[in-house]
């Protein structure tokens, strides 16, 4: 009976621990998103304020994307040859962190370009390890959960930081000054980080094997998964295009586009866990049924007026919280422990190459016609569902 005793507190320790570290990687990604999304709240319009094209705002925001997921692969592949996991993460953050701050000194679109591409360049560097050490902890109290818990909390960041934006432009103040005011959240962010660091210095220790579930390598589930979620990402519209769509038609004006997107954060934050959970229980039907309803943002963001962007934003919104959420949790029930940072690189190399196609079609087709890039928007979005239905088949879910 002791020693039965002993194996329950120690597991019971063992999933303290594991949402312990959860809650501080998810601390981490609040202020961090209080930063940096905050930023990109308002990017869109930043650039057409220096003289950027639509045309221009698709590309930047597009190779952003690219390099923010292709760079991916690199460091996904270091962070399981090293095993330095904490190394590149850190490395990452204080990239990612910089350059939203330095944005206050960008006088041309050239330059806040240049910096809007690095600050997605350090968030590429440090997701991969990041995930795969939220990953292990996920195994301790459900991979579903873990990664809705760590999104609910990064999410708040990003919808408390765009209303940062907003007071400073209500009061007057300029774009720049915003960019300077998000030192202090960055600041932060990297304080817990590295505080975090220090207290669970080998994450990987959390991992326990899930019942029911045998982790693999990247086989043949694995590729038609990336397939169709590539496919989602292509006919996802990034809010920069959408927030410039908002001010050049006069939807709002300059201080209600990070409100809408601090709005858009909050639908995250709420619906993240709840989708998490639902995963945990109903397994992979619940990332198709999200994909079908969430490529309905379109025609309401681009076609409707100042009450149907709100219920576009929203059901885009909910397609986020399934990128963020559902697709990490399910390579983490798919890839084995050694290859996962590897595999979250492949998997966000390959989507990221297509959003960055995505995103620069959607752009030059903005300039030709609103209508097009809604069509083009729903109809990649729907080829998508029988690669992920075929995903579904091949792994019993």
């Amino acid at each position: 009976m002791k020693e039965k005793r002993s194996k329950s507190d120690q597991q019971r320790i063992s999933k303290s621990s594991a949402l312990k570290f959860i809650v501080l990687i998810g601390v981490t990604s609040l202020f961090a998103d209080m930063t940096y999304e905050a930023a990109r709240s308002v990017t869109g319009p930043f650039l057409f304020t220096l003289g950027a094209s639509a045309a221009v705002v698709g590309f930047v925001a597009g190779l952003g994307e690219l390099l923010g997921y292709s760079l991916r692969l690199v460091s996904g592949y270091l962070a399981d040859r090293t095993q330095r996991y904490w190394t590149i993460t850190i490395i990452g953050y204080a990239i990612n962190l910089a350059a939203v701050p330095a944005l206050a000194l960008a006088g041309d679109w050239m330059v806040a370009s240049i910096l809007i591409i690095l600050e997605r360049t350090g968030k590429a560097i440090r997701t991969p390890a990041r995930d795969a050490m939220l990953s292990h902890a996920g195994t301790q109290i459900g991979v579903g959960w873990a990664f809705g818990l760590h999104e609910a909390l990064d999410q708040a960041g990003a919808m408390i930081g765009p209303l940062v934006v907003a007071a400073v432009l209500y009061y007057k103040g300029s774009y720049q000054d915003s960019f300077a005011l998000l030192a202090v959240p960055a600041i932060l962010a990297f304080t817990v980080l590295l505080l975090s660091s220090k207290l669970y210095p080998n994450p990987m220790h959390l991992e326990i094997k899930l019942k029911g579930i045998e982790p693999t390598g990247m086989t043949r589930p694995f590729w038609i998964y990336l397939a169709g979620s590539g496919l989602i990402a292509a006919g996802y519209a990034d809010f920069s295009l959408v927030a410039y769509h908002f001010e050049k038609k006069a939807i709002l004006s300059p201080v209600w586009i990070p409100i809408y997107y601090s709005f858009a954060m909050g639908i995250v934050t709420i619906s993240s866990p709840l989708l998490g959970y639902l995963y945990d229980r109903q397994g992979f039907k619940v990332l198709i049924w999200v994909s079908i309803l969430s490529t309905l943002f379109a025609p309401f963001v681009f076609l409707g007026g100042f009450y149907l962007a709100i219920l576009g934003i929203a059901l885009w919104s909910i397609g986020i919280s399934a990128h963020e959420t559902l697709m990490r949790a399910i390579i983490a029930n798919m890839i084995s422990a050694k290859k996962r940072a590897s595999a979250y690189g492949v998997f966000n190399a390959g989507f990221g190459i297509l959003w960055f196609i995505g995103s620069v079609s959607i752009g030059l087709l903005y300039d030709f016609s609103v209508l097009a890039v809604v069509i083009f928007s729903v109809t990649i979005q729907m080829l998508a569902i029988p690669f992920l239905f075929w995903t579904r088949r091949l792994l019993k879910q």
